[in-house]
């Protein structure tokens, strides 16, 4: 199985969150709360205690705080990738700014995450077109230094070029009723997604080869519950407005990912597919007369359960190593 996609995303998130002590935090929150509890901690002292640290000029961010970079050299092509738990979106703000917007300097935050060109969510798959997902600190300082993201993930970019120059980026998570594209920091577990009378996409998205299993599929009137290879049922579903897609590919963009199967009927019970991809998807897509709502479970693959049956098989555009 090819890495690129998990080694930028998921390993560098592991390696980072390791070294900086975190990484019990992205892995159990729940225990974290349970020692609370144990130990008395107050929750005030919690909703007053910041995390802090530096900010690294490629950094990943996994938990609230405050993160400040101090330029020790010019850098010219930094990026940190935050990312919340399923169900939570994203705010930024930007404090303590001291850059020179008029020499070249800029930090600008974007409304989900850009790796190799691709953008996740696609503009397909977002309700803002691209160019109100950027907010430009250097265009307007007043209004440019908050930003909150349309799901878990967001992105800051910036570009320094004065020793010394510095700002601090606080984030924080908020819960999110209706979560809507997803990316996945945990190779399995289970979710639901629901799209209330609402006309837009949801994908949710997940690092690694997985088998997922739907549990529940509830579109609208639908009636059957058969789930068929996408090659059968390209124009049925495609047209129906209402269903659900498996999609596999290597990148970050579902636009540019290979269709494994569809789904426009409901379902109840299990109906499971392996996807041997880097980037396996679960995309509801809605044409808003409808409430629908998709569960399922996903798990990784052992590389000994891959694909290998050439009708449903994914070697052809995902390749093995």
């Amino acid at each position: 199985m090819s890495l690129p996609l998990r080694a930028q995303l998921l390993l560098f998130l592991i390696s980072l969150s390791s070294k900086m002590g975190i990484s019990r935090y992205i892995e159990d929150s729940e225990s974290s709360e349970e020692l609370d509890s144990l130990f008395g901690v107050d929750q005030k002292i919690k909703e007053d205690f910041i995390y802090r640290r530096p900010l690294r000029c490629l950094d990943m961010l996994a938990t609230d705080g405050a993160f400040t970079f101090v330029a020790s050299q010019p850098q010219l092509a930094c990026a940190a990738f935050i990312i919340a738990e399923p169900t939570q979106v994203i705010s930024v703000e930007l404090s303590d700014v001291n850059i020179d917007c008029s020499a070249g300097d800029f930090i600008k935050m974007f409304d989900g995450w850009v790796l190799k060109g691709e953008k996740f969510p696609n503009s397909q798959d977002h309700q803002l077109p691209l160019h109100q997902r950027y907010t430009d600190y250097c265009s307007n300082p007043a209004t440019g230094a908050t930003s909150r993201s349309s799901q878990n993930v967001a992105m800051v970019f910036f570009r320094i070029h004065s020793p010394g120059s510095a700002f601090t980026l606080v984030v924080k998570k908020i819960h999110n009723p209706f979560p809507c594209n997803v990316m996945s920091q945990r190779p399995e577990g289970s979710f639901t997604m629901v799209l209330p009378h609402q006309r837009r996409n949801c994908s949710f998205s997940i690092i690694y080869p997985v088998e997922i299993k739907l549990t529940e599929l509830s579109l609208g009137q639908a009636k059957s519950n058969e789930l068929l290879p996408q090659r059968q049922v390209w124009s049925g579903c495609s047209g129906s407005g209402d269903y659900v897609e498996l999609l596999g590919g290597n990148g970050i963009d579902t636009s540019k990912m290979f269709p494994v199967a569809d789904l426009c009927f409901s379902l109840r019970g299990l109906a499971q597919m392996k996807v041997g991809c880097d980037n396996s998807v679960v995309r509801l897509v809605s044409s808003g007369n409808y409430i629908n709502r998709v569960s399922f479970q996903y798990r990784l693959l052992g590389r000994n359960e891959l694909p290998k049956n050439r009708e449903n098989s994914l070697e052809n555009f995902c390749s093995l190593e």
